[in-house]
């Protein structure tokens, strides 16, 4: 067994962490001591549930608050945790701080995961990125702390806030309040507002970003081209997806900034999305689908291929060179962005139509929306998540798995390598 795995490709042994965590993580949420007296949990549920929590989606066909005790909630936010960092890096991080070395095989594993380029100073990448992970953790808890303990006790405001904090730094938009309320009591808290976007924004920007704009003290003109292509999208995504949703919905100017941030992976409300007009939940289905940024605990195609695509675009439509932040775009960027967006575009539609098959009665609106939200590993929904039945929710959990782990990932994991190919000259087609 150990020889097979050792022969796969880091692509398949991801995937086969990812399914790991989450099998493991269904059965530790089955347990008695995880769901509260009185309540029944259906394995289907704990699957969905776990399924959610490492892909960072946030989606839920039970509510966490009531439905589970406090080492429940534990078990649930140590899942977001390993999925947020990703698998490969907790146990890179397991690995290093017992006082081991990291092989080739991990290191490839570490890189493959977090989209790096090159394979030097991985181990230290790993150390930085628990490092900030905490220091984030605990001030976005501290300040939630400030905003919680004044409706619950000490203890319990502790609890929430440490949940909180990581589910949104991790952009998955669970919450432990209780009856499906997500963070609609607190629509007009500007703290737990500003705080929450702040660790959404944080962990969608990706842990390389982080890294680049501390280690260069925030000076733009020194910042690689990555670095500028993800914070440019991430502000003008922002900004464009506040202002549509305003100009859309009956909300305050901080709920549309708030659900505009939201929107790119996180899955947090203050709203509830089924009193939304059909061209506000467009929007919030665009962001979705666009995401956070790589290297990130975000999903969705990412910022920097929605970026490559239109520069791609632009380019073919001006027959000028792809260039931005006086850099040129790699060649085969815009031809990758294109497979992963095509890819994307293929699961979302087909999701969608087998949806509409499982569930013939749900408007089409709410189920498109409801599988971009699972390939984005967003956790935003009309509501109508707990009322799904057994094989649409199992359906859910397909596209938060490929979701989670990218399409393009998923399309490779058929791949074999194989000899001597054969040669075809090339032929005409028809384009436009």
């Amino acid at each position: 067994m150990f020889r097979l795995l050792k022969r796969q490709s880091p692509g398949r042994l991801i995937a086969l962490g990812f399914l790991s965590v989450i099998l493991i993580g269904s059965v530790l949420l089955m347990l008695p001591c995880s769901v509260k007296d009185g309540v029944t949990l259906r394995y289907i549920d704990a699957l969905y549930t776990s399924t959610s929590a490492v892909c960072v989606t946030g989606l839920i066909a039970v509510d966490a608050g009531d439905t589970f005790t406090p080492l429940g909630q534990t078990f649930l936010a140590m899942l977001i945790q390993i999925g947020g960092l990703g698998v490969t890096a907790v146990g890179a991080g397991v690995i290093i701080a017992i006082g081991k070395k990291v092989n080739m095989k991990g290191r490839n594993l570490i890189r493959e995961a977090m989209n790096l380029d090159s394979g030097k100073g991985l181990v230290v990448f790993v150390r930085d990125i628990f490092i900030t992970t905490v220091i984030i953790e605990l001030s976005g808890a501290v300040l939630s702390f400030l905003v919680f303990v004044q409706d619950y006790p000490p203890i319990r405001a502790i609890g929430i806030s440490l949940f909180h904090s990581v589910a949104a730094f991790n952009n998955s938009g669970f919450d432990i309040l209780g009856n499906f309320q997500n963070l609609i009591p607190y629509r007009h808290n500007v703290l737990l507002n500003v705080v929450t976007c702040a660790l959404i924004i944080l962990g969608g920007i990706g842990f390389l970003v982080i890294r680049e704009v501390c280690s260069k003290r925030f000076r733009w003109k020194k910042f690689s081209m990555h670095a500028k292509v993800v914070i440019t999208m991430s502000i003008v995504l922002i900004i464009v997806g506040a202002v549509m949703l305003k100009f859309t919905e009956d909300i305050t100017w901080m709920a549309a900034v708030f659900h505009s941030v939201s929107a790119r992976t996180a899955g947090f409300s203050t709203y509830p999305l089924g009193t939304f007009s059909q061209s506000g939940l467009l929007v919030l289905t665009v962001l979705m689908f666009i995401g956070a940024s790589p290297g990130s605990t975000g999903g969705g195609i990412k910022t920097s291929t929605f970026f490559v695509l239109l520069q791609g675009i632009k380019s073919a439509a001006t027959n000028k060179d792809e260039k931005a932040f006086h850099y040129a775009i790699p060649k085969n960027a815009f031809r990758k962005a294109a497979v992963i967006a095509s890819l994307a575009l293929f699961v979302v539609i087909i999701g969608t139509y087998i949806m509409t098959i499982l569930e013939p009665e749900i408007p089409l609106v709410d189920l498109l929306f409801e599988i971009t939200s699972a390939f984005g590993t967003v956790g935003l929904s009309t509501g109508i998540t707990p009322d799904l039945c057994d094989g649409a929710k199992f359906l859910s959990i397909v596209i938060m798995y490929i979701g989670r782990l990218g399409p393009l990932t998923i399309a490779s994991l058929w791949y074999f390598t194989r000899g001597d190919r054969v040669s075809y000259p090339e032929g005409n087609i028809a384009i436009g």
